[in-house]
């Protein structure tokens, strides 16, 4: 059966895996058995995909980028150039931990920039931005925008990744794509989105 995804010719890809049509995975990348990888993803030069990774569709993927064991990526999800995964929060080279991985869930949506580093067991809240070389220790909210290291939320962000200013009522716009947000109780839901009372 012919493959509906497409690899380059440097990459290896083991056995036992799913990958979605439409995916392209790049040169020296390696996909590892029991991975899932959804439709029309993009695995940049030089990644590695570890087992039992998930990725959902349409993930975006720099180059320089290892997706370790215990990481599952929701749709739309955009990882930067060589940022880090971690799945171990005391690693010791003597000491095997292979039981021990933790999870890490990246919402949908959610940016990840260049060089970030994302210590494992945290969830990543949907379309939050992590800005380029943050050092992500803590979980972040739904359309958090979190910059430095240790991370701290400096903002919110729109769908359309822009900053959004909320006014005296706790609305906001997004001046790309002129959708309306709410912010209340420190949590930010996009106006369509809201949840009903």
């Amino acid at each position: 059966m012919e493959k509906e995804y497409t690899a380059h010719e440097s990459a290896v890809i083991d056995g036992d895996i799913k990958i979605g049509k439409g995916t392209k995975i790049w040169h020296f990348s390696h996909i590892m058995s029991n991975c899932e990888i959804g439709e029309n993803c993009n695995i940049g030069q030089n990644c590695v995909i570890s087992p039992f990774v998930k990725l959902g569709k349409n993930v975006k993927i720099q180059n320089n980028v290892s997706i370790y064991t215990g990481v599952i990526c929701e749709d739309d999800v955009f990882l930067g150039p060589s940022m880090v995964f971690t799945n171990v929060t005391n690693p010791r080279s003597a000491v095997i931990r292979r039981d021990k991985y933790e999870t890490t869930l990246v919402k949908k949506g959610a940016t990840i920039g260049a060089n970030a580093t994302i210590v494992c067991g945290n969830v990543l809240g949907k379309y939050c931005f992590i800005g380029a070389g943050a050092v992500v220790t803590k979980e972040v909210p739904d359309y958090a925008l979190v910059v430095g290291n240790p991370a701290k939320q400096i903002g919110w962000m729109s769908e359309y990744g822009q900053r959004l200013f909320f006014d005296e009522q706790n609305t906001a716009i997004c001046m790309e794509s002129k959708e309306k947000y709410i912010l209340e109780n420190n949590q930010v839901h996009k106006l369509s989105d809201k949840p009903k009372d």
